[in-house]
């Protein structure tokens, strides 16, 4: 048939499909099963990565196969025309960031055809999010964002039909607690896996427990989540892959000579049948899909149409299997209705390994500055939604920027980037992505801020390169500069402010005209020897600033030092007794450098002393990759004696230590903030022996820990962890005894007995460990020279300017008494170390007056409350969520009343929401199975609600109708209407 004519016919067909259909979506559209059967759920899909081997716009258009055949156009393209085919066909979309793309680009027809495919359950949105995201590295508010912007679009483009109620998170690479208390909030159904420990997997293969109830908090009740493990992985089952990209024979009826129904179908049957053994009910899933599949997807279809129509053949004859096409959603009603009870879950799945020698823990630090840059792109996400919504900006561009830098985010959630786990090319793509993105943003945040201060006419710039302080608009001087800081936070925060300068004298002075003290200290000279660094600046000018929302402060170089405002910083060179020591104290910390070593040697803050040691050092990686950490040979401490000179300031101390060619450090103290700072500069990571390096810092301590230390979920709730130990099966640590007790850690890691306490907090995603008793392990960079063949295809050796990799940034520490820990600190530190103060650079004195809007005052919010999200969520809707974000042992249920941000944000009317902020909480309706620890077999199906009665009100509402309860741990979601 001629091109003319394919295309006439399938639009002949789609003009007479529109027409016909009557639609039923949801659980109502899944497939009728059989009571005495097994039945065979068969789920076609297609894993899409958002970028791994090729970029995301190379895997989308289908540019550059020699490299991955991947072209997810194609397959959108060809599966849709299969639908309309067969009624009784279904496929899962997953990655909306694809889907979106795909749907800007088709006919009224076509989005008509689409629009009844998904009205009819046939073509059906699994996960739902932008990407399929990572559960290790990620922070919980990249998650959610990135989750609302894809079902936001789904909801927006389709309606109630395209609500995923069901997780799909096939490829990460272990499984988090919080993903799936997300999961929960979001109203979901349950969550379907692929990737587990061999030795987990193995287990629950024998007992059964392949699919469980998770119990997803430890603070708040009834987050529970169904979460189930496929069985052999979420590719095609073996030899039955009828993709145009495999190999596996198709089937062949009719009178040919190489018919092979028959051993096509008992070869299914028979893997069907061992699934079944491991599996508590008569329903089994099987995947039929893989990375990029369908492509040619008559292929795919034609031949599961013969496996579904032979095997169901043989039912005449006895045969008690019953196949058909199925989604995920669909199998999930199917063991709902079969009101059985399952195995519970309370821990998460890390670390996993796929073999003996192969735990996945490298990926929680590959790529340690693109990890960073992640973050970055996070900060400037949250200040422009802010101050777009305080602003009220409307304009074309302003909403393309935001929207560009949402989606950007949310691709950069995905399990191939913020782990660092994709080809180099791609990396840089990603940076490229980030940049871009990150700019939009700066320029919306400039454009709200000329609003909010009245200051037309000002800069409002940016400054990307602070990390190795440098900054183009302070590079030729800092005199009549005007510094606006804006706080993400619900309350008003005190943090220091560091800018590069030239060594001049300054003076700085707040909106209302008062001197505010501060003090130069000088770069690290390894800082300035940096390549690619412009060294106009070799400076820093530090003060200490307050801000609510937007506060200015302002710079002026004077010629000699003002009076009680401006402080000198000292240089202290240690001296050549062996024996003595160097001690570096402010009002809260004492620091003890071994003056023969040039090694931290003792810390007493909090009223508790402790002897701790930190070292560097190196595990050799010769065989590690982008995803493992196979350490050969023990940790090889760097034993170079530490170079290192003291700049002691009235407000901040510095100890700047140089370690060797490649290591160098600053440990900082500052007046009244009670954690010590260390900031690392790591890199090129020498590999001159051929073989690769794990970088890693650990800090020793007499902490009597029983092999007990804690890490945190995604930034949230604290996981306990214990040294060669997991929850329900026993891990085979025989070869990798280091690696195999490696931990995510994205914002916290401690030890404690029952005296002291010791917690590390980081600046991004990094592997954590205690791999001694009262020691923290960090690992901090990586460069290696394997290639394993996992996928990715080369080794992470990171190049830049033609050398091997430098990434510099912070570790912060804190001593406490275990009795009196303050943990609750602790998580305010993690707050304001993760939305700090955002830089804005003008130019402007004193004179210039910022004349601030009025503002909505969340710093009437209870202390442990955070303002997780303030964004527009459509022209006139404005997206807000609360946190309390303690946990059960640290703080309690607080009410308060929000009739004032109703008011101060316009509002008109409020409803309350799913996590997303899409589905009225009022709707949300989930699937409640029972643990078989409970006891309880439930004769009926059944179903939980909010807990809740969902807040729902308007303007000529009582203001009582306004009032908040939060539990410790639990967020709360509101849509606002405005005029």
């Amino acid at each position: 048939m001629s091109y003319l004519g394919r295309v006439l016919l399938l639009t002949t067909l789609l003009v007479v499909y529109i027409k016909q259909s009557n639609a039923v979506c949801g659980y109502e559209s899944c497939p009728a099963t059989k009571a005495n059967m097994i039945n065979i759920h068969l789920v076609p899909h297609s894993h899409n990565d958002v970028g791994w081997l090729k970029t995301v716009d190379q895997s989308y258009y289908g540019y550059k196969n020699d490299i991955h055949h991947a072209g997810v156009q194609y397959i959108l393209d060809n599966v849709v025309t299969e639908l309309i085919h067969d009624s009784k066909r279904r496929f899962i979309q997953v990655e909306t960031a694809f889907f979106a793309k795909w749907w800007k680009e088709q006919s009224q027809t076509m989005r008509q055809v689409v629009k009844k495919l998904v009205n009819e359950g046939r073509f059906e949105f699994t996960g739902g999010a932008w990407s399929m995201n990572d559960e290790a590295a990620v922070n919980y508010q990249g998650v959610i964002d990135q989750f609302t912007l894809g079902l936001k679009f789904l909801n927006e483009t389709f309606g109630a039909c395209a609500r995923p109620r069901v997780g799909w998170q096939i490829d990460t690479f272990g499984h988090s607690r919080e993903q799936a208390a997300i999961f929960a909030h979001m109203g979901f159904d349950g969550q379907f896996f692929s990737r587990m420990d061999h030795n987990d997997k193995d287990t629950r293969l024998e007992n059964l427990s392949m699919e469980m109830i998770w119990d997803a908090s430890e603070s708040l009740s009834g987050v529970n989540l169904f979460s189930g493990m496929l069985y052999n992985f979420y590719s095609d089952t073996p030899g039955f892959c009828f993709d145009v990209l495999c190999n596996d024979e198709p089937i062949i009826d009719g009178k040919s000579y190489d018919n092979n129904v028959k051993t096509r179908v008992d070869d299914f049957i028979s893997y069907a049948e061992e699934v079944s053994k491991h599996y508590l009910t008569n329903h089994i899933m099987v995947p039929m899909g893989g990375d990029f599949q369908y492509e040619d997807a008559k292929i795919n279809y034609k031949n599961m149409d013969k496996l579904i129509k032979y095997i169901n053949e043989r039912q005449a004859t006895g045969s008690n299997y019953n196949i058909f096409y199925s989604t995920p959603s669909c199998y999930l009603n199917s063991l709902h209705q079969s009101l059985q009870s399952w195995p519970n879950k309370t821990q998460d799945f890390f670390p996993y390994a796929h073999e003996p020698n192969s735990f996945w823990t490298g990926f929680f630090t590959s790529r340690p500055t693109q990890k960073r840059f992640e973050r970055d792109g996070n900060h400037m996400l949250q200040v422009a939604k802010q101050l777009s919504v305080l602003a009220e900006l409307s304009s074309e561009q302003q909403t393309k920027d935001l929207d560009y830098l949402r989606q950007i985010v949310g691709v950069m959630q995905h399990h191939d980037a913020i782990t660092g786990t994709e080809k180099q090319a791609v990396s840089d793509d990603y940076d490229r992505l980030m940049y871009d993105a990150i700019l939009g943003g700066a320029n919306t945040a400039r454009d709200a801020l000329r609003i909010l201060t009245n200051l037309p006419d000002a800069e409002f710039e940016s400054c990307l390169r602070l990390n190795i302080s440098e900054c183009a608009f302070t590079r030729n001087g800092a005199d009549n500069l005007m510094v606006t800081l804006f706080n993400p936070l619900a309350h008003e925060s005190t943090q220091y402010v560091r800018l590069p300068v030239k060594e001049e004298i300054y003076q700085v002075t707040d909106e209302r005209g008062n001197y505010v003290p501060s003090e130069v200290v000088p770069v690290p000279w390894q800082v300035l020897a940096l390549d690619h660094r412009s060294n106009d600046t070799q400076h820093e000018l530090v003060f200490q600033a307050k801000a609510k929302k937007i506060a200015s402060y302002f710079i002026e170089k004077v010629d000699q030092l003002a009076v009680n405002h401006s402080s000198t910083v000292t240089k202290i060179v240690p001296s050549d007794d062996e024996d003595s020591e160097i001690i570096v104290q402010n009002s809260l910390i004492k620091l003890t450098i071994d003056n023969q070593s040039g090694r931290l040697k003792s810390i007493e803050m909090n009223g508790v002393s402790e002897n701790i040691v930190q070292n560097f050092g190196v595990y050799d990686g010769l065989a590690s990759c982008a995803y493992t950490f196979r350490q050969s040979g023990d940790f090889e401490v760097i034993q170079d004696n530490v170079e290192f000179t003291v700049y002691e300031g009235a407000m901040v101390k510095e100890i700047h230590q140089h370690w060797n060619e490649w290591i160098s450090q600053v440990i900082r103290i500052y007046e009244n903030v009670n954690r010590v700072e260390f900031e690392w500069m790591v890199g090129p990571i020498p590999v001159d022996d051929n073989v690769g390096k794990e970088f890693v810092t650990n800090f020793k301590s007499g902490i009597s820990s029983g092999g007990v230390f804690y890490t945190d979920s995604n930034g949230r709730e604290l996981m306990k962890r214990e040294k060669d130990k997991r929850e329900d099966f026993i891990s085979d640590l025989t070869q990798q005894p280091v690696s195999g007790n490696f931990y995510p850690v994205t914002s916290r890691i401690a030890v404690q007995d029952n005296s002291k306490r010791l917690v590390l907090l980081n600046d991004r995603a990094q592997g954590g460990a205690s791999l001694e008793d009262g020691q923290l392990e960090m690992l901090l960079h990586r460069r290696l020279l394997f290639n394993d063949g996992g996928g990715v295809g080369e080794a992470l050796n990171e190049q830049q300017y033609g050398k091997g990799l430098i990434a510099r940034g912070k570790l912060y520490l804190v001593l406490d008494s275990a009795e009196d820990a303050d943990t609750v600190s602790e998580r305010l530190a993690e707050k304001e170390l993760f939305l700090p103060f955002w830089k804005f650079f003008s130019t402007g004195d004193g004179s210039v007056k910022a004349v601030s809007k009025s503002l909505p005052d969340f710093d009437e919010l209870p202390q442990s409350v955070h303002l997780l999200t303030l964004d527009s969520f459509t022209e006139n809707e404005i997206l807000l969520r609360l946190e309390n974000f303690l946990d059960a042992t640290e703080g309690k249920v607080v009410s308060f009343n929000i009739r004032h941000i109703f008011d101060s944000l316009g509002g008109v009317e409020i409803r309350e929401t799913t996590l997303d902020g899409v589905m009225p909480l009022s709707e949300m309706k989930r699937f409640k199975f029972h643990a078989q620890q409970s006891g309880n077999v439930p004769s009926t199906v059944e179903y939980t609600m909010a807990q809740h009665n969902p807040l729902t009100a308007g303007t000529f509402d009582d203001v009582s109708e306004f009032s908040v309860t939060l539990s410790p741990m639990q967020i709360r979601t509101f849509i606002i209407k405005t005029e």
